[in-house]
């Protein structure tokens, strides 16, 4: 009965570690080199390897962040660094709709920035994210494959996902969920991605992050699930917020 006991003690306890620290965790990116939707006509980008989130930022964890820093509350954050529709849906300073473990979302890049750097991380680039998005369950780079495609675009007609929790879609060759099937996702350099030049890095002249512009450059234009998200972005500006807006954090692997 007491061995019973203690092993029914020490199962719990590794439950309840496990739904704490399910949000903690992070999943390493051993980071290569990719071609990207947009650049320089078969121009190929390095990503160095770091470290992602595993699971969006959830409300109960955004929660926690307005608590400790009282600015980016409902009632306080200022017009210059969100919108009106900054937690829109919820009810006050410390009341959210939804589900506890489902994304954190209407928040702005300035507000996700700030709760990247408050736990030590930061907003993934767009080269980081995408090159993470582009596995599937078994391999790296999915994107020829019709199976994953389809998956992206069936999401996309799919409405309110965002009320959904965490970890429901597959889990990819990284070990990371969610990065499609549940949220857009906020990226440090997010309005980089519309230019007017060859290169991609053009997109450095626009330091205030206003809205882009043209939709040229495309490496692919078969490519339509990549080519929307690149269009969402562009059409954002960094006080912006929408319901189908989350964001997770990243970090350097220091060598």
């Amino acid at each position: 009965m007491k061995l019973y006991s203690t092993t029914l003690f020490l199962v719990c306890s590794i439950l309840f570690f496990k739904a704490t620290a399910q949000n903690d965790s992070m999943a390493l990116v051993k980071g290569g080199v990719y071609l990207p939707l947009y650049g320089a006509a078969g121009q190929t980008v390095k990503v160095d390897p770091f470290m992602m989130d595993v699971y969006p930022v959830t409300n109960e964890e955004y929660l926690k962040f307005v608590k400790e820093n009282p600015k980016w509350k409902k009632s306080n954050v200022i017009s210059l660094f969100a919108d009106k529709s900054y937690l829109t849906k919820w009810e006050n300073d410390t009341t959210y709709t939804g589900l506890p473990n489902a994304p954190a979302t209407n928040v702005s890049w300035f507000a996700a920035k700030k709760y990247c750097e408050c736990q030590g991380k930061r907003l993934p680039k767009i080269d980081e994210w995408e090159f993470a998005a582009m596995a599937n369950e078994k391999v790296a780079d999915a994107r020829r494959i019709e199976s994953y495609n389809q998956y992206i675009l069936s999401w996309y007609e799919t409405p309110r996902t965002f009320n959904n929790p965490i970890g429901e879609s597959y889990k990819n060759y990284y070990g990371i969920y969610d990065l499609h099937g549940l949220v857009w996702e906020w990226t440090q350099d997010f309005n980089t991605v519309l230019i007017t030049g060859e290169s991609r890095k053009d997109g450095d002249k626009n330091p205030n992050l206003f809205c882009g512009s043209a939709t040229i450059g495309a490496s692919d234009l078969m490519n339509y699930a990549a080519f929307m998200r690149y269009a969402f972005r562009g059409s954002m500006k960094a006080r912006y917020s929408s319901q189908n807006l989350g964001f997770r954090c990243v970090k350097d692997i220091e060598i």
